[in-house]
């Protein structure tokens, strides 16, 4: 019985080696084949990473500021007059069954002025508002500087800025005064920016005494906030017009603040998707020049694959060879694409303030998809090695 010759086959490490051989002869071009593809790998982590890393962040601030708080606004009614809430609109508010707290502010009209050398009309973009004592723990605000209002300067002609308002004004500590139309005022404190209603950044805040005592306010709010059981939000939000204007809710918008975060957190995973699109063409880009380097290492190695064939390589030997190189380039891309883009993730992170957040999906799926451009690229190539005839290719110059 005849036994026909068997060709031999390289084991799995061989073939790293010798597709690790091939990549070393041209370092030059194999770093800069690999960059492309590590740039592509890079960014679509630092993509990923840094969106994850900004939604947790903002999930934080919602979780730390809640999402139980509406806001209601007067308006202006169906005939275009303005809205007036009751005098008593907090206490309304309060019977609704589920709100824990009430709160509320009124415009004030008083013409903010850093002094009285400054002309009545530059207000310098700030404006005045009386504010309930228990405003801050509503709103979950802090005090940078100074203090609150109490019951005891409620009365008095004192007030607290927020924070873009004592930049406006040149207001750097508490003690410094201001104009309130011909009124001094005492400025006793100065407001963190208060997340949730940043309108709350650009105002002068006065007690509701002393509003009432020194410029002639009516005593009717503005604007009502509430915070009731986060199960009951929607419930509360369906009545609380009704409530402070029985009858005829027109006028009266309720809001909910935190919507605003959240609508923010929608953007950004809108950004994200774009950001990552042009993180896949710059991979793409990164495959094509692994393509062209495979190619023109082809070419450039017709008489190694000549001499291989003359020797005994099979066909599938080379196949191997050049497309076990092709992932081994990509792979060199990929590691090092998902290094930078998790230390760039990391780096702009933690300078944001952010916690880094780096999702293991992101790297493994990254990586994946370099060996599959790394397959897809080296495949003709790979074929086209080994097509090569023996006499033709020793023969190569």
């Amino acid at each position: 019985m005849r036994n026909d010759p068997r060709p031999s086959r390289l084991a799995p490490g061989d073939v790293l080696r010798v597709g690790a051989v091939g990549l070393r002869a041209r370092r030059a071009r194999v770093v800069l084949s690999a960059l492309g593809i590590a740039l592509g790998i890079a960014t679509v982590v630092a993509v990923v990473g840094l969106s994850e890393s900004s939604r947790a962040d903002l999930m934080a601030r919602l979780d730390r500021l809640g999402t139980n708080l509406l806001t209601a606004e007067a308006g202006k009614d169906a005939t275009g007059n303005r809205v007036r809430l009751p005098r008593n609109a907090v206490a309304m508010v309060e019977r609704i069954g589920p709100v824990r707290h009430a709160t509320a502010t009124a415009d004030v009209d008083a013409r903010v002025r850093r002094s009285d050398v400054v002309p009545e009309e530059r207000t310098a973009g700030v404006t005045t508002q009386a504010a309930r004592t228990d405003l801050l723990t509503a709103l979950g605000g802090e005090v940078d500087r100074g203090v609150w209002l109490d019951r005891a300067r409620e009365r008095l002609p004192v007030t607290v800025l927020g924070a873009v308002a004592a930049d406006r004004l040149g207001v750097t500590r508490p003690g410094e005064t201001i104009m309130m139309n011909d009124t001094r005022v005492v400025v006793v404190g100065i407001l963190e920016p208060i997340e949730l209603v940043p309108t709350l950044d650009r105002v002068a805040l006065i007690g509701f005494p002393a509003a009432e005592r020194h410029f002639g306010f009516d005593g009717h709010p503005t604007t009502v906030f509430e915070r009731s059981t986060d199960a009951s939000v929607e419930d509360v939000r369906a009545v609380l017009a009704r409530t402070l204007r029985p009858g005829d809710d027109a006028g009266v918008t309720v809001s909910r603040p935190s919507d605003a975060l959240a609508a923010r957190a929608a953007a950004d995973e809108g950004l994200t998707a774009l950001m990552l699109g042009l993180g896949t063409v710059a991979l793409l880009v990164g495959g094509v020049g692994v393509a062209n380097t495979m190619v023109v290492s082809v070419l450039e190695r017709r008489r190694e694959i000549g001499l291989r064939r003359a020797l005994g390589a099979t066909r599938s030997a080379i196949r191997l060879q050049f497309l076990t190189e092709s992932l081994l380039l990509s792979a060199l891309g990929g590691v090092t694409g998902a290094v930078l883009g998790a230390a760039a993730t990391y780096g702009f992170a933690r300078f944001q303030g952010w916690t880094p957040v780096v999702p293991p999906w992101s790297l493994a799926g990254g990586l994946a998809a370099t060996l599959l451009i790394g397959a897809a690229a080296g495949l003709y190539p790979a074929i086209r090695a080994s097509r090569l005839h023996p006499t033709e290719a020793l023969n190569a110059t």
